[in-house]
């Protein structure tokens, strides 16, 4: 794979490539080793990728009720989702210069659905979220969102990105279908299975089945544009079936792969900057306000480093020493999500890790975001187009680049170093068995201060290291304590 911009250059090695023109040399396309035909791709691939949040963030979101029982419009809830997605995904772009999409981040968006939205009105858990950004910026502004990045050692950020290759290949394995999980009902202690009975059954499965095998044949024989293809031809595959087969709904899930009657839509921007910033505060008092924004702000902060430092890793953004050049800019634009998701009234944006799919294709800079950011863009008039790829038809993109992102870090890690590698371990099992980022993070970051301090090497660990597994103990220890 081509060297990065920020890569040490050997003296034996032949000089970057010259730009080829000014698009090539603002986004550094060719010095990173990529071309502007694998932007494109990438930028295309991820969008399909995590297209899905157009529909699912209105699902969450709009099944919720605050405390005076109102609900938010579904397809108010689409053109927010899918504006805030469009200008955070340009603007990282931009600024980054980073293949790194952003949009309404699952799992804080049920946190504003379950936990703020009913003890006060959707204004205010919106304006909770706003707080939430505007406290990242500052936190990145300060440096200190930084330091606590640079203060993860290799083999723990190794881990990270191991953990989120786990994560992303379970997600793409869920949402297609191929496994499920066992209802409560069921009074078995295993948790998941295959298919929906124990079984593969059903064309929807098929599909992911047959895009999964032609993703991984592509990239075995090296085809440029394996994902992509393979989302594309999989898409058509699925409308042909659903035509033929005349299958319910439910059978594909979110998504029915069945072309409109009419593919344009007028966007409703109704509920666009409807937040009461300190509203919620009256709600709930201070103290319970305070921990709310905390709760946002915490789910926010580390699911973002996690995808950055995965998707940045896959990318070979990263320097020799495994520090990522310009992060602050990365991070200013995540926080500056967050904010414009609250503000949007689509819950806070963040980096998403499907991201990795347009890596997978090749995309090495922020071109692909703006391709991404584009096609955001146009879905904001093309939302039933926009929401025609089924997830069986995409998710076969995350079990392959679930392997790359595993298959490109697990070497790295010190396994001889207890003190590194049991954190790391914990850090990569823990993001897929608590379907979560930021608890995988947490536990990683604790386990490594209690296991260098039983070491006796407690002085090795930074002390921006000791601040934030503070922080976590406490945020664990918060329903103990009832704050939570």
């Amino acid at each position: 794979m081509p060297p990065s911009a920020t890569a040490p250059v050997d003296s034996d090695q032949p000089p970057a490539p010259q730009p080829s023109g000014g698009l090539d040399s603002f986004f550094k396309i060719s010095e990173r080793g990529s071309s502007v035909a694998r932007e494109i791709r990438g930028g295309f691939a991820t969008f399909f990728a995590m297209a899905y949040i157009i529909v699912l963030n209105p699902i969450i979101l709009g099944s919720a009720k605050d405390m005076y029982g109102h609900q938010l419009d579904s397809g108010q809830l689409v053109t927010a989702t899918v504006l805030v997605a469009a200008f955070s995904t340009l603007l990282m772009g931009v600024i980054g210069n980073v293949p790194i999409a952003l949009a309404a981040g699952l799992g804080v968006n049920t946190v504003v659905a379950l936990q703020l939205a009913p003890r006060m009105s959707w204004p205010d858990a919106m304006g909770m979220v706003v707080l939430a950004g505007i406290v990242v910026m500052l936190l990145v502004a300060t440096g200190l969102r930084e330091r606590v990045m640079n203060a993860v050692p290799t083999s723990l950020r190794k881990g990270i990105a191991i953990g989120i290759g786990l994560f992303i290949l379970l997600i793409g394995l869920v949402d297609s279908g191929f496994v499920s999980r066992i209802p409560d009902a069921a009074h078995t202690t295993v948790p998941l299975q295959l298919g929906n009975d124990g079984h593969l059954n059903g064309w929807p499965v098929l599909v992911f089945v047959l895009g999964a095998l032609l993703t991984l044949a592509l990239i075995v024989r090296k085809v440029p544009g394996a994902i992509l293809i393979s989302i594309v031809t999989m898409t058509v595959v699925a409308l042909i079936i659903d035509a033929v087969a005349d299958l319910p709904g439910e059978a594909w899930g979110l998504t029915v792969p069945h072309w409109p009657g009419n593919p344009v839509a007028s966007p409703d921007f109704g509920l666009i900057g409807k937040v009461s910033l300190f509203g919620g505060f009256d709600k709930v008092g201070v103290l319970t306000g305070v921990l709310f924004v905390f709760t946002v702000l915490l789910s926010c902060f580390f699911d973002a480093m996690g995808t950055i430092l995965g998707v940045g890793d896959e990318a070979k953004l990263m320097d020799k020493d495994g520090n990522f050049p310009g992060i602050n800019k990365v991070l200013f634009v995540d926080g500056i999500a967050v904010a414009a998701g609250g503000a949007g009234s689509a819950s806070a944006g963040t980096c998403f890790v499907e991201s990795t799919a347009g890596v997978g294709e090749g995309a090495r800079t922020g071109f692909a975001s703006i391709v991404t950011g584009l096609l955001f863009t146009a879905a904001l008039f093309l939302t039933p187009l926009a929401t025609m790829v089924p997830s069986q038809a995409a998710t076969p993109a995350l079990l392959a680049v679930g392997f790359l992102i595993i298959a490109g870090s697990v070497r790295d890690i010190d396994w001889s170093d207890y003190t590194l590698s049991m954190p790391a371990f914990l850090a990569m099992v823990m993001m897929p068995f608590t379907y979560s980022i930021t608890n995988g993070i947490g536990i990683g970051f604790i386990a490594f201060c209690v296991l260098r301090l039983a070491a006796g090497r407690g002085r090795s660990v930074p002390v921006a290291m000791y601040v934030v597994s503070a922080v976590f103990v406490f945020y664990y220890a918060m329903p103990a304590l009832g704050l939570a």
